[in-house]
């Protein structure tokens, strides 16, 4: 790991105690430094059953179920985890975590068919995660400062090959084992991180681990950079890599486009994007002249179009998978739907003139309020715990909601044929919409006219079914209901912080875009969709990336301006440096602020590390 010790050359330094260092080795664009290591055999050494001393020999013999408390036992840590941790424990070995976080996958997905060791696989999987979490807090005390941030970075970010370095029987043996590289990355193909194997098992005990957390925080601030690994990008420009390394803004470019993908600052531009959008809403909804197209309309429209591409892009990016652990992915889905079927009648109208379905086509629109006011709220609290609970009980709420009407059909079937083969009445029979109108207000306890008119159908078996009906849906089904998202509730609450982290880590991981279409905002990247892909077939990759990177520039030129002399000043901050040792801020951000507290000196004083002197002569 000396690599990571060595001093950053002086395009990425920034020298004085707290100096950024990054890797001096051979990593160089289109070159993987960890293509060395045995990616492959450490996956697997960790499932086999073996006597002797290997990475995992405890793990396939664990054969009791214990929890995650159980395993965090002293005795148990003692016996199991740091035996385990010691053997895994490799100075020079980066991919353990990956490889533990690998098998921890592996395990979830053999306890959904391995029934008999539904419980053992469990244990054993969250002995993985327990074990990956230990590793990476060995890395992170052997590894102090900002080399050992490096180092971490590499073990989370990093991309791995779960072929890697395989023997040669394996690849020819199972050619279509391995994942089909859509777009050529320059020798990236088929990478995952361990930051992604992690949220897509949902290792949440892993990502809330104070270690894995300090490289989340970084990257989400943008004090690491490194080139995103993705499975398709819209418009893909991988002529250069970045490897991974800390970013000193005193010496990176004053337009620095990179900046536009840095979570943090994404986070925030992402948010007057959407606040743009919720704007332009409001405008066309207010300022509408009946069925005619009103200027604000074709802006909302033409802005709404671009907004809606770039969430297709960031699904596509990483996969649905880990899109939709955002606490505002339905919402973002609601008023896609909305928006299409909206799109889609207006331009109908106009093709064919008509006032009707233009009419339908607004009326549509108009119930995309209620997901673009809470969609706003989420993305400026994404850490409150009420949008996180609201996330995965409106997931329960629609599966449970599914199932319930799939098997309360056949009440509908019923009243519907009984109904049809009754003699004749001078009463007018009901029709499908009448009797699933009455059913939704027994299920919901609104009206009883179903009751009522329960005799219409049969005069013995309406009644009976009407009666078996409301006391499973409204009785039995609500009872479920409310007692699966009050426990779903409960469970959340009660591991708060490592929710928050989770989330965090998601939003911190997806942030970071691989895709050019990222780096221009909505409604630009329509027009750089129409112009640079079909350059992309035209030039040479060298120049498709100037091309690129001159367009980027130029439509972000005051952004840019402004990122940088922020962070120039604020991004590796520390208030302790001393202007007699050379360093000297500028004093427009001498001044830090501490709120209109009488309080605010308290937090300051631990702002401010004291001198080493200071202690040298109380000594």
């Amino acid at each position: 790991m000396d690599q990571y010790r060595d001093v950053a050359s002086d395009d990425e330094a920034v020298s004085e105690t707290d100096s950024l260092r990054r890797t001096q080795s051979t990593e160089q664009s289109g070159t993987d430094p960890h293509s060395n290591l045995p990616v492959y055999r450490n996956i697997h050494r960790s499932v086999e059953v073996d006597p002797t001393p290997s990475y995992s020999a405890k793990q396939r013999t664990t054969d009791d179920p214990y929890t995650s408390e159980q395993l965090s036992d002293p005795q148990m840590n003692m016996l199991i985890v740091r035996p385990l941790v010691d053997q895994l424990y490799n100075p020079d070995d980066v991919s353990v975590v990956f490889c533990l976080l690998v098998n921890r996958t592996q395990f979830l997905r053999e306890q959904h068919y391995e029934v008999h060791l539904q419980t053992v696989s469990i244990t054993r999987a969250t002995l993985c995660e327990i074990l990956a979490s230990r590793v990476l807090r060995r890395f992170d005390e052997d590894n102090p400062g900002h080399a050992g941030l490096l180092l971490l970075a590499n073990i989370l970010v990093a991309g791995f090959e779960p072929f890697q370095n395989a023997p040669e029987s394996i690849t020819i043996a199972q050619p279509n084992a391995r994942q089909w590289p859509i777009q050529k990355r320059g020798g990236y193909e088929r990478k995952i991180t361990a930051l992604e194997v992690a949220i897509i098992s949902e290792s949440k005990a892993f990502l809330s681990s104070s270690a894995c957390q300090k490289v989340v925080d970084a990257v989400y601030r943008g004090q690491v950079i490194y080139t995103p690994l993705s499975f398709v990008d819209i418009i893909p420009d991988h002529y250069k890599h970045r490897p991974i390394s800390l970013y000193n803004p005193r010496k990176a470019s004053i337009l620095n486009h990179h900046r536009l993908i840095v979570p943090r600052l994404r986070n925030i531009i992402e948010i007057f994007q959407f606040a743009v959008l919720l704007l332009l809403y409001g405008l066309t909804m207010i300022k509408r002249d009946g069925v005619a197209v009103t200027g604000y309309e074709v802006v909302f429209c033409t802005y709404a179009s671009g907004w809606l591409l770039e969430e297709f892009a960031a699904i596509i990016e990483h996969g649905w998978y880990v899109h939709t652990q955002n606490v505002w992915s339905f919402l973002d889905i609601a008023f896609f739907i909305i928006y299409s079927l909206y799109f889609t009648l207006r331009a109908y109208a106009g093709f064919f003139d008509s006032e009707e379905v233009a009419a339908t086509s607004l009326h549509v629109l108009c119930i995309a309020a209620p997901f673009l006011l809470p969609r706003l709220a989420c993305n400026l609290m994404p850490d409150n715990m009420l949008f996180i609970s609201l996330r995965a009980m409106m997931r329960d709420f629609s599966v449970l909601t599914l199932l319930a009407t799939w098997c309360f059909a056949g009440f509908f079937l019923s009243m519907t044929w009984l109904i049809n083969s009754r003699a004749e009445s001078s009463v007018e029979p009901p029709g499908p919409a009448t009797i699933s109108k009455w059913l939704l207000w027994i299920w919901f306890g609104l009206d009883g006219t179903g009751f009522e008119r329960s005799v219409d159908f049969h005069v013995l078996l309406g009644p009976a079914l009407m009666i078996a009906f409301a006391f499973l849906g409204n009785t039995l089904f609500l009872t479920i209901l409310v007692s699966m998202l009050t426990n779903t509730f409960a469970k959340i609450v009660e591991n708060a912080a490592a929710e928050v982290h989770f989330r965090r880590a998601v939003l911190t991981f997806e942030g970071v875009k691989s895709d050019a279409i990222f780096a221009y905002r909505p409604p630009l990247n329509i027009v750089a969709l129409m112009i640079l892909l079909p350059l992309k077939f035209m030039l040479s990759p060298r120049w498709f990336h100037k091309v690129n990177v001159a367009a980027a520039r130029v439509c972000n030129a005051p952004l840019l301006l402004a990122i940088s002399l922020y962070e120039r000043h604020q991004l590796w901050r520390s208030p302790n440096r001393d202007t007699t040792k050379g360093y000297k801020r500028s004093s427009l951000f001498q001044w830090t602020f501490s709120g209109f507290s009488p309080h605010g000196d308290i937090q300051a004083v631990f702002d401010v590390d004291p001198p080493k002197a200071m202690f040298e002569n109380s000594s």
